[in-house]
């Protein structure tokens, strides 16, 4: 079997060669993107597999496909970036991955805090000698109403990890989960937004829910409500958002994901222009956080996405399935 690799990070490397090793695959690997400018990489390969900046549309899954290729693996949880639909009525096998959302859902509470404490212009302040403590005043969570849209896997570990702030918590699914009501209270939509101080997205990107968060949506929310998206950047409006801070409808805001990210986000960049004037524009203010879509970045989760990512190719080589078929 042979599998090529785009986006390969380092700390891949050793786990490839050990299943190199263990299973007696041979791979091709590089750290680019799939692309024209590297599509000759998949010759003759039984399976690609991708992080989440490859885009596979129609065009480049025919063009993989002729390439030999039968089955593809995004080594992230979210797919979107594939046209899964497509490749699956041309007959490739289609696969993402899963890891454990301890991670992400760690990062996400880290945010708030961050958001309620106001530690940004706390750090400026520090790093010019500034100690004075005036605009520095913070919120406790244990006071506050914290809603979670979206209770999948992560969205669920987040509602259990804040049950120990003793905050109310709500959470809004259209599918309910049971584990979850032990922690949170279900409720519809519109009544998270009117009642919650921080909302914090977990939701898959769908077309029925891009750019949930918009000008509308932030009218119903409290005023001074903290925004958190450590999900799809998709599911806000950029612009919306911009205006909510500078009218100060929405207190604070904490992104780890940002439209436009691909060319920016994980690319050292110190002495570039940033070609993005939403992201340069949004990250002046101090009551902003953005962070480089680094939430699932654990020692824990990048030895998983790798892992299950070859694993699954490999069943999809010897089986015709996986545990992760899409």
């Amino acid at each position: 079997m042979k599998i090529a690799i785009y986006e390969k990070r380092p700390y891949e490397e050793v786990i490839i060669k050990d299943f190199e090793q263990r299973y007696g695959i041979e791979t091709v690997s590089t750290d680019e993107i799939l692309d024209d400018n590297t599509l000759h990489l998949c010759e003759g390969a039984d399976a690609v597999t991708t992080l989440g900046y490859s885009t596979l549309d129609k065009t480049m899954i025919d063009k993989i496909k002729a390439n030999g290729v039968k089955f593809l693996s995004t080594r992230t949880i979210g797919y979107n970036h594939y046209d899964v639909k497509y490749a699956k009525e041309s007959g490739l096998k289609v696969c993402n991955v899963t890891y454990a959302p301890n991670g992400v859902a760690d990062f996400t509470i880290m945010l708030m805090l961050l958001s309620i404490r106001k530690y940004k212009p706390a750090m400026w302040r520090q790093n010019v000698n500034d100690y004075t403590l005036h605009g520095l005043m913070g919120k406790e969570m244990r006071n506050m109403t914290i809603g979670v849209l979206g209770t999948g896997r992560i969205g669920a570990t987040v509602i259990k990890s804040l049950s120990g702030f003793g905050c109310k918590i709500l959470a809004y699914d259209k599918y309910e989960n049971e584990a979850v009501k032990e922690y949170a209270k279900y409720t519809s939509f519109d009544d998270l937004l009117k009642n919650s101080d921080i909302i914090t997205l977990h939701m898959p990107l769908t077309p029925e829910n891009k750019g949930i968060i918009n000008k509308e949506n932030i009218s119903k929310m409290k005023t001074g409500v903290i925004i958190v998206n450590t999900a799809r950047s998709e599911l806000s409006n950029i612009p919306d958002l911009i205006e909510g801070i500078e009218t100060e409808k929405i207190g604070a805001l904490a992104l780890d994901v940002f439209e436009n990210e691909d060319e920016i986000y994980h690319h050292y960049l110190s002495t570039d222009i940033i070609k993005n004037r939403d992201m340069a524009y949004l990250r002046q203010f101090p009551n902003v956080v953005l962070t480089q879509h680094m939430a699932f970045f654990t020692d824990s989760a990048a030895e998983e996405m790798i892992v299950n990512s070859l694993n699954n190719l490999i069943d999809f080589y010897k089986t015709g399935t996986c545990k992760n078929e899409l």
